[in-house]
This record gives structure tokens, C-alpha cells and sequence, in this order.
């Protein structure tokens, strides 16, 4: 019901910043959370950062916090996540999720994900 296309990753140096955005099709994006996940290579996936789908509270991983900054824009339908101070450890294919509370915990949909690429 709800589709996902992450844009914005690349390759940058230590240091520098990023702007990934996301765009969903479907409806009632306000009423999901929107999280920003990412997996590097042979790791498990883990969360980064939310935005709630009421009030737009958020919610980040203390390895990202003081760095990422998660938005959307409910009428473009659209999640960003701004990325300062990139770091190596930051290297990870990054995803965008939706979920919807009244339906289920979990995060039912998920775009392809974008690699985001942090040299030293």
C-alpha cells in the first residue's frame, strides 16, 4: 500500500554531510512513522532515526545523535534525513520505513535503500 524510494547517498569525505530524502506513494502518509535504518556490509540492519506520523516527535540512535537530523514533509509526501560530520562508521546501504501504528509494530514497508559511502 505504501511505496518507497530513498535518493541522495554517495560517496564523501570524512566530515562532510549528506541529504538523503525519501519519497512515498500511498495514503495517509501522515498517519505512519517514518525511520531511517541502515546495514553495512555482513552487519545486521539498525535503526537510525524516527519521525512519528502524530506531532512529529523524533527519536535518533546515540551513535547519530548531535549529527542526523530526520524531517518529512507530509505534503510531498516526503522523509529526509540531513547527515553532518560523517564519520567511516557511517558506511551503510541506508533505508527508509514506514509503519503504521494501528496496524503493526514492526516496519511493513521499506524502500531499496541508498548507499552512503564515508572515506577517512
Amino acid at each position: 500500500q505504501v511505496q518507497l524510494v530513498e535518493s541522495g547517498g554517495g560517496l564523501v569525505q570524512a566530515g562532510g554531510s549528506l541529504r538523503l530524502s525519501c519519497a512515498a506513494s500511498g495514503r495517509t502518509f501522515s498517519t505512519y512513522d517514518m525511520g531511517w535504518f541502515r546495514q553495512g556490509s555482513g552487519k545486521e540492519r539498525e535503526f537510525v532515526a524516527v519521525i512519528r506520523g502524530t506531532g512529529g516527535s523524533t527519536s535518533y540512535a546515540e551513535s547519530v545523535k548531535g549529527r542526523f537530523t530526520i524531517s518529512r514533509d507530509n505534503a510531498k509526501s516526503m522523509v529526509f534525513l540531513q547527515m553532518n560530520s560523517l564519520k567511516p562508521e557511517d558506511t551503510a546501504v541506508y533505508f527508509c520505513a514506514a509503519r503504521n501504528l494501528r496496524v503493526s509494530i514492526k516496519y511493513d514497508y521499506w524502500g531499496q535503500g541508498t548507499q552512503v559511502t564515508v572515506s577517512s
